[in-house]
């Protein structure tokens, strides 16, 4: 079953829905899909849709255009900048971008980055606050923040560290200009890299492949892998069984079980 938002082409993100995948598209090609006021309203509001659909296991962010993302839209910024209203208009444009950043790391579903071309700043962040990331090998990662004179926002920080550790970051935010998917690859960053022309197909592949997970392995792995560096072993572990317990009173789970103990009987 496939649904699309009633929502025109113009619209700044597009939703649609096939069976445990949906897919986000950011759809502002002509200003390379940079975060600005609407785009960022938008993404809160189909984060929330895709968090409440109990159907969708999978989620794949991807983009219109020659660029996954650019960031921060810098002429709505620049012309804050400019007229001494920076503190409400970054705040209201961030207070909506970050909760669509709070529900990609919270919804119980896998988050997949399709990134090509460039994703700079709050785009770079984007693609490594998901869960999982694949790539083109034209694709470029440019931190962008501190050449204009800024520190990092959009998640960047919480994907990025997680991942790569505090030094590492620290390079790639104040010493690295760009970056490819190869280098993005060996850090971990990316898991995996696919011809530009491969895109597509390799994400829907990928995706179909998360997919397959029931839904309660994929919720119970993602809050105890992002919980796991933080948490004391007894409440880990007291976690490890809350959800391995949930899990097992599924109906997949008691099918799986059954197919795996009756082989070869």
């Amino acid at each position: 079953m496939s649904t699309t938002n009633p929502a025109a082409s113009d619209d700044p993100a597009l939703l649609r829905i096939e069976g445990p995948i949906a897919t986000i598209t950011l759809n502002r090609p002509a200003a390379f899909n940079s975060i600005n006021l609407a785009i960022a309203e938008r993404l809160e509001q189909l984060g929330r849709e895709v968090e409440a659909n109990d159907a969708v296991r999978v989620l794949v962010i991807e983009a219109e255009g020659r660029a996954f993302c650019a960031g921060g839209d810098l002429q709505t910024i620049g012309a804050a900048a400019e007229a001494g209203t920076v503190t409400p208009v970054v705040g209201e444009l961030l207070k909506h971008y970050h909760a669509f950043i709070e529900t990609v790391r919270r919804m119980p579903k896998i988050v997949l980055a399709s990134v090509h071309g460039s994703a700079a700043g709050a785009g770079m962040g984007l693609a490594f606050v998901t869960d999982l990331c694949i790539a083109a090998e034209d694709a470029r990662f440019t931190p962008a923040y501190a050449k204009i004179g800024v520190s990092p926002d959009g998640g960047s920080t919480v994907g990025i560290v997680d991942t790569v550790g505090t030094r590492r970051a620290l390079q790639i935010f104040l010493s690295e200009d760009s970056f490819g998917a190869q280098q993005a690859y060996e850090w971990g960053l990316v898991a995996k890299v696919v011809p530009a022309a491969e895109l597509k197909a390799a994400t829907r592949q990928f995706a179909a492949r998360l997919a397959q997970n029931p839904s309660a392995a994929i919720a119970g792995t993602k809050s105890l892998v992002y919980q796991a560096a933080t948490t004391p072993t007894k409440q880990q572990l007291d976690a490890e069984e809350h959800n391995i317990v949930r899990a097992m009173h599924t109906e997949e789970f008691r099918i799986a079980v059954k197919k795996f103990t009756s082989k070869g009987k």
